[in-house]
């Protein structure tokens, strides 16, 4: 019993270190990812991201639509970002997106 209570601790940590998301202002998962490509007269951005935590899906590049076209301003290729999309009416859009430091 005593090696029990002492892992638990150890294991706890062990899982909140792997989890791949990083948690932003808003409480929610923000997953980062490396911009391949911005179209901002459509409003979408290629990036290559790791684990969206949120939506169950594997690391891969894709494009997303953003919700906001503005957040798109000052972001060039290259550019590491930390994002949160949500899945509406069958679309994965991006609602947050910004500069990773």
């Amino acid at each position: 019993m005593k090696l029990r209570t002492l892992l638990l601790p150890i294991m706890l940590f062990a899982s909140i270190v792997a989890t791949p998301a990083v948690f932003a202002s808003g409480d929610h998962p923000m997953t980062e990812g490396v911009i391949k490509k911005i179209d901002t007269n459509t409003g979408k951005i290629t990036i290559k991201h790791g684990p969206i935590v949120n939506l169950d899906m594997p690391p891969m590049s894709m494009v997303f639509p953003v919700e906001d076209t503005s957040q798109l301003e000052g972001l060039a290729k290259g550019d590491n970002v930390k994002f949160y999309v949500v899945e509406k009416e069958g679309k994965m859009i991006i609602e947050e997106l910004e500069a990773a430091n």
